[in-house]
């Protein structure tokens, strides 16, 4: 019987058979190493959010606030200016420590390097007074719900400018979470529950 070889054009056979490409365990199948047309799809990885930052926005960075209202919230939050955390409060609490918390509305907010954040901003008192940064920072926030926007400073006017970027940004991609996760998130650890909470007995002297 002649021996079959595997003869590519313009080769001559040198007489060796040579490995068969169709075998299971053969590496260099060529089935196995050709891109599909859904190579993006099935390569495609998402990232896992464990820590979100409670923070006002970088002034050097630009960052979008989310267009969706859902995504906001009025609440009173406290803040611990010796260690400078933010606080979530339970509403049971609000009468008892009334002259520690403050109310804010909780922006969800992102950078373009995909940073996710909530950004705090203090809301009007009960008699519509409010500083002119506070202000400032809720125009920003309007702002960002439509486009990139960076905040800088300003003390000569007591106020924040809001600056636009020169080149177009795509819109950025939103994490697939609902606000109530997002929160979870950001305050798992900064949550207060009872007047037991280390904060609450230091500010009271009990700690």
């Amino acid at each position: 019987m002649k021996n079959m070889t595997t003869q590519f054009p313009g080769e001559e056979s040198n007489g060796l058979a040579e490995p068969s490409s169709h075998s299971g365990n053969d590496p260099f199948d060529l089935s196995r190493l050709r891109l599909s047309q859904d190579f993006e799809a099935t390569t495609r990885t998402s990232k896992l959010l464990t820590t979100v930052p409670v923070r006002r926005p970088d002034p050097q960075t630009f960052f979008r606030v989310h267009p969706n209202d859902a995504y906001q919230m009025e609440t009173a939050v406290l803040e611990h200016h010796e260690d400078r955390e933010t606080y979530l409060v339970d509403s049971s609490l609000w009468p008892q420590i009334r002259s520690e918390i403050i109310p804010k509305v909780l922006y969800t907010a992102i950078t373009r390097q995909d940073t996710l954040f909530i950004w705090p901003v203090r809301l009007e008192a009960s008699d519509g007074r409010l500083d002119t940064w506070n202000r400032s920072a809720h125009l920003a926030a309007r702002e960002a719900k439509k486009g990139w926007v960076r905040m800088t400073s300003n003390r000569e006017r007591g106020a924040y400018d809001v600056l636009l970027p020169e080149a177009h940004y795509p819109d950025p991609e939103w994490p697939r979470m609902t606000f109530e996760e997002i929160l979870r998130i950001a305050f798992r650890d900064h949550f207060i529950r009872d007047l037991d909470h280390p904060v609450i007995k230091r500010l009271q002297g009990r700690h």
